[in-house]
């Protein structure tokens, strides 16, 4: 394991994560004065994912769907889907960068009713701790298979490091600018992981 890895990408996180949560103060509140204004309360919501070494965590999210039943494509809301083409929908996960349970840069956390339906080279994804942005994010987001997803992340995991985690940062900024691979068609996200085909 490499000393950036071990050392160097806490304190990183730590650093950027806080000068950023200061930074888009004022977005934020802006983003939750709307939130609450068009659809109401709650403005945040928690959602459990599995972290480091598959480890459940409350993810933090502003809202984007109606608190109304129904599929998820339909509950996005017109405000909601531009929170999500901008990604500002994932600034309160600052907060989980600087309680530890997330890095700028990892795999992204998914589902935890995922986890069992992961092969052993996929489940490798929770070697590092889960980022709000990462190399499969750069590559594709959500418009791209399950198992490239997948690949990216393992990836990643293997080739940790300084230079790269900067790279996919400045990458970032450029994809939610162009709005890529924000949805798969006719998804919210991405359609459910089922679970590789095995031969």
């Amino acid at each position: 394991m490499s000393v950036y890895r071990t050392y160097g990408k806490r304190g990183l996180d730590l650093v950027l994560a806080a000068t950023g949560f200061v930074l888009l103060a004022p977005v934020m509140a802006l983003v939750a004065l709307l939130i609450c204004v068009r659809m109401g309360r709650p403005i945040l919501f928690r959602h459990e994912r599995p972290g480091l070494n598959g480890r459940p965590f409350g993810v933090w999210k502003f809202r984007t769907m109606s608190n109304q039943p129904g599929p998820d494509a339909d509950r996005l809301t017109p405000l909601g889907r531009k929170l999500r083409a901008a990604s500002l929908d994932e600034l309160p996960e600052l907060y989980n960068v600087l309680k530890g349970e997330m890095s700028l840069v990892g795999p992204r956390p998914l589902m935890m009713r995922y986890l069992p339906l992961y092969n052993a080279e996929q489940a490798r994804r929770h070697e590092v701790r889960p980022g709000i942005t990462g190399w499969a994010q750069v590559n594709g987001r959500n418009a791209q298979t399950w198992e490239d997803r997948f690949r990216y992340d393992v990836w990643y995991v293997d080739h940790c490091s300084l230079g790269l985690d900067l790279k996919i940062l400045c990458l970032t900024i450029w994809r939610v600018l162009r709005r890529e691979g924000i949805s798969a068609e006719g998804h919210a996200t991405m359609p459910g992981f089922q679970g590789t085909p095995r031969d």
